[in-house]
């Protein structure tokens, strides 16, 4: 009987194959691992405060140095930034400074550039913008207590001011409103939650509008998390809970132009910039100055950038949505999750490239939100596959293929990429 090899890596759906996934990033030289963060290197939780990350996996990046960055929706800096998660994992400031411990990359959708030593930038960002952003949380937190003195019963006192310390997220770049702990205290009262959720949205509408009377007409985005995908006015469809699901938590004020897919085309630029000394789309480019659809990013990518130096990419994420739903009889798919597109086009730009590009995901559904469908796995003699993914059964002709899953959750990943970096050279 002849012996037929599986199809290589990255023509694979849902495969289980670690170690061939830990073989490429040990052995690749010309490669570039892009990387979200929330329960990919560490777990999801209610409080983000309450989140941590192991000593051995920022180790474990910085044999990966300049060939690794994080590109994520939350934020390097503040109180529930990234930066305050490893000082406190490493026991303070001074230790994380010492050791450069810090994660490079954009945060904020892409607009908050960070350096391996900590060092923040803002490109494309002016300081009306950011003047702007600095007022939101306080709106946020008094939208807050306006929603709960219609509900008092509901949630009141010193129990609703911590919640809203807990939810009210001050970011920089893009401050948010994280109802996580809000989904927790309501949970017996689910209609409550989604009229809540339907509040939060109409905040995100009026600080728009706000905005445009202040000379800041288009500045601004909100970013659903997660979501049901775009409408066809390219505005985020949120996910309003209909039971024990949380649906959308995270209604997020961001800068126009801060999406995950253009950071991909900006992290790229750099890491040319750094092989040859030239950037392909300038020095000064931003995420703010690149198109915002996948044909227009992929098109901009093959026209500039040199294919022999294309690096293989390595997306690594754990958010993709998809539901199908009945629209005028028929089933339509609604396809999001924060994730979604920025992993589309490193998978576009692998195969434009004729490189062996990897869509990998992270089953972040064993923490503590419920708004993450798990991968269904099956055992047959012995070895276990994945008969589903995280997007609806129904949905069979999604673009997006999941190379490589990791169903034990970001701790199984984070083990398979230290030893990646073990065996580096």
């Amino acid at each position: 009987m002849s012996y037929i090899a599986p199809p290589l890596l990255h023509r694979q759906a849902f495969s289980l194959d670690h170690g061939a996934w830990v073989d490429c990033l040990a052995t690749t030289e010309n490669l570039l691992i892009i990387q979200d963060l929330d329960g990919v290197c560490m777990g999801l939780v209610n409080d983000p405060l309450d989140r941590v990350v192991e000593r051995s996996y920022l180790e474990a990046t910085q044999r990966f140095d300049g060939h690794f960055f994080v590109l994520t929706n939350g934020e390097h800096t503040g109180k529930r930034g990234m930066n305050d998660i490893i000082e406190r994992s490493l026991g303070g400031a001074t230790q994380a400074q010492a050791g450069r411990y810090y994660l490079p990359g954009l945060a904020a959708g892409g607009v908050q550039w960070q350096t391996r030593a900590g060092d923040i930038s803002h490109p494309g960002v002016s300081e009306a913008e950011l003047a702007f952003l600095a007022a939101v949380p306080e709106t946020m937190g008094d939208r807050l207590r306006q929603f709960f003195a219609q509900h008092c019963d509901s949630l009141a006192g010193a129990a609703l001011e911590q919640a809203i310390q807990a939810s009210v997220l001050d970011n920089m770049a893009s401050p948010t409103a994280n109802l996580n702990t809000f989904h927790g205290l309501l949970a017996d009262q689910p209609q409550v939650y989604a009229a809540l959720q339907r509040a939060m949205q109409g905040l995100m509408e009026d600080l728009l509008r706000n905005a445009a009377r202040q000379g800041l007409e288009g500045a601004f985005f909100v970013h659903y998390a997660p979501n049901h995908g775009r409408g066809p006015d390219g505005t985020e469809i949120p996910w309003f809970s209909q039971g024990e699901e949380s649906g959308t938590t995270d209604f997020q004020f961001m800068v126009r132009g801060a999406i995950k897919e253009a950071g991909v085309l900006a992290l790229l630029n750099r890491y040319y910039a750094a092989r040859t000394g030239d950037y392909p789309l300038g020095e000064d480019f931003s995420v703010r100055r690149a198109p915002h659809r996948h044909g227009e990013l992929l098109d901009l990518v093959v026209q500039h950038f040199d294919p022999a130096l294309m690096p293989i990419l390595v997306g690594v994420g754990d958010t993709v949505t998809s539901v199908v739903v009945i629209e005028d009889g028929q089933p339509v798919a609604k396809r999001g999750g924060s994730d979604r597109n920025f992993l589309h086009l490193i998978q576009a730009i692998g195969q434009r490239f004729g490189r062996g590009n990897l869509v990998t995901y992270v089953d972040s559904s064993g923490g503590e939100l419920k708004n993450r469908k798990a991968l269904k796995l099956e055992d047959r003699g012995g070895t276990s596959r994945v008969i589903e993914g995280p997007g609806d059964p129904q949905d069979g002709d999604d673009p997006l293929v999941l190379n490589v899953v990791f169903p034990g959750g970001y701790r199984q990943y984070c083990q398979a990429f230290q030893t990646a970096a073990a065996r580096r050279q």
